[in-house]
This record gives C-alpha cells, sequence and structure tokens, in this order.
C-alpha cells in the first residue's frame, strides 16, 4: 500500500501543474483525430492531403491507436505526415492486417528521396498498443511501435507537421484493404524556449516510468 500511495501522490505532483498550464499555454497544442475504416480504402495517388488545424512543430509527439479491422490479409493501414515547407517531404508509418502485423517506417526528403527505415514483417505493432512516433529537432525522430523502440533519433532536419493523408491500397483493382474501426491520432507538441512546461506530459511518462522501476526494483530486493 505504501508503494501504491507513493505511486499516487508523486502523480498527482506531476500532473496537476500540467493541467493547471494547459489553459493559459499558448505552445502547448493538442490535436486529435478520428478516422473512420472508408478511408484507408484507397490508393496513395488518390489519397486526399488534409490540413490540420494547427502546425506541430519544434517538438511533438503523435500517438497512433489502431482499431481497424482488415477486410484482406494483404490489406494496410498507411499514415503519411506531410512537412510544412514541403510536402514532398514526409513521413510514413505503415501497419498491415492481422495475423502477421507487419509495421514500417519510412521517411522521404528531399536530398535522399523515399527510404524505409525499419520494417518488421511479422507482429510489428501491437492491437492492444498504441505506437508512438516523436519528434524534436535536436533529437530527431523516434519511433516505438507499441512494445520497444524501432527507430532512435533520426535526424531528418526540422519537420512541421502540416497534413496528413491516409491509404491502405496498392492498386485500384485490389479488395478493400479495411471494412471497420478507426484509427484514432493524437498531436502533442510544444516549444520549450516559449515556456518550460510546454513538453510536461512527456515529463510525466518518462518521471512515471522512472518511479515504477525504483519501486519494481526496491521490491525485488527486498
Amino acid at each position: 500500500m505504501k508503494y501504491l500511495f507513493a505511486i499516487i501522490l508523486l502523480t498527482g505532483i506531476f500532473i496537476s501543474p500540467a493541467f493547471a498550464q494547459e489553459t493559459n499555454n499558448p505552445s502547448l497544442i493538442i490535436d486529435t483525430l478520428e478516422i473512420p475504416s472508408d478511408e484507408f480504402n484507397t490508393i496513395v495517388r488518390e489519397a486526399p492531403i488534409r490540413v490540420l488545424d494547427d502546425v506541430h512543430a519544434v517538438s511533438w509527439q503523435v500517438t497512433i491507436d489502431n482499431n481497424l479491422l482488415y477486410a484482406n490479409p494483404n490489406g494496410n493501414a498507411v499514415l503519411r505526415l506531410y512537412d510544412q515547407e514541403n510536402r514532398d517531404e514526409f513521413i510514413e508509418v505503415g501497419m498491415g492486417s492481422q495475423p502477421d502485423n507487419k509495421f514500417w517506417v519510412a521517411v522521404q526528403t528531399p536530398k535522399e528521396g523515399y527510404i524505409v527505415v525499419h520494417r518488421d514483417l511479422d507482429r510489428g505493432w501491437y492491437p492492444e498498443a498504441k505506437s508512438i512516433i516523436s519528434f524534436t529537432d535536436r533529437a530527431g525522430l523516434t519511433v516505438n511501435n507499441g512494445a520497444r523502440i524501432v527507430v532512435t533519433n533520426l535526424d531528418i532536419g526540422e519537420f512541421a507537421i502540416h497534413s496528413y493523408s491516409v491509404h491502405g491500397m496498392e492498386g485500384s483493382t485490389d479488395p478493400p484493404a479495411v471494412s471497420s474501426g478507426s484509427m484514432i491520432i493524437e498531436f502533442l507538441s510544444g516549444d520549450p524556449a516559449k515556456n518550460v512546461f510546454a513538453l510536461f506530459p512527456f515529463y510525466v511518462a518518462a518521471g512515471m516510468g522512472v518511479i515504477v522501476g525504483i519501486l519494481f526494483l526496491t521490491k525485488k530486493r527486498s
């Protein structure tokens, strides 16, 4: 019980200032999208590029909660995030159907073109977990597939998310990729130079991980 009390107490210390600052902190931006299944039943060249209400720059995190039900074994759900300055520059995350759950991450830059930086053809993502894409101007791009980090501190220069697109079919004559469900995407960004509390949610997640780890080791030794 004393461990549980400590976790609750420290969680309150971390989270309370974050919520207090959220309402009056102009550098913290949170957007949530729910993308229905039918939007993935298209090919990449016909996928509309949709502009977000806010630009997410400097330091940002994108959380993907994939609740889609795939229609065939070759179906995919692909998300592309486009840079504000250059629409030809994007980050791509692909999630294949069950049971293989293939997963890949690709980037396209003006200099290098389209490059797949990670590909896992088996158990690459986990339906019960959320995949996370994070970026800072200094640390670069990091991707977590829900179980582990698969891309670490990849230097892609400056990247501000301005728009996105989704698709799932390779050819126009393919069967539908997805039959039902949705993909929920949460965007979180902030500029720590403007306000130290801009990235408070990131600090909360890191702090709780350290606390739980310390308590686990302490209990194990005792």
